[in-house]
């Protein structure tokens, strides 16, 4: 017989506070979070502590916030911002790909390195 998966006991929009929109803007699933003091803000609720104490070893992206709370990351957004809000939480835009290198520039440099021999 295989083990079921415990649902959560809170649905996800009773974390969230019946909110539709975060209070800050700019989230993305790939947002990386971290703590910005070791203390916890004020009053947590138990949902928002949860989060703080998750990155209290380290940084995590929105989405690998959300499979260890076993929340959506739509939910997660929501507890992000309140923290970000009250001062727990530090939020980063994601680190962008980097962009393909034009060849020519690099076969031109090349031939200029090679002429100086």
């Amino acid at each position: 017989m295989t083990a079921v998966p415990r649902r959560r006991m809170v649905p996800a929009y009773l974390a969230t506070g019946g909110r539709s929109r975060p209070g800050t803007s700019g989230f993305d699933r790939l947002t990386v979070l971290s703590v910005d003091d070791t203390r916890p803000p004020e009053e947590l609720e138990p949902e928002h502590r949860r989060l703080w104490e998750l990155l209290l070893p380290g940084s995590l992206t929105v989405v690998e916030a959300a499979a260890h709370l076993r929340l959506p990351v739509s939910a997660t957004v929501f507890l992000a911002a309140d923290l970000v809000e009250a001062g727990g939480l530090r939020a980063r835009a994601p680190i962008p790909r980097a962009q393909q290198t034009d060849r020519s520039i690099v076969e031109r440099l090349l031939v200029g390195l090679r002429a100086l021999r």
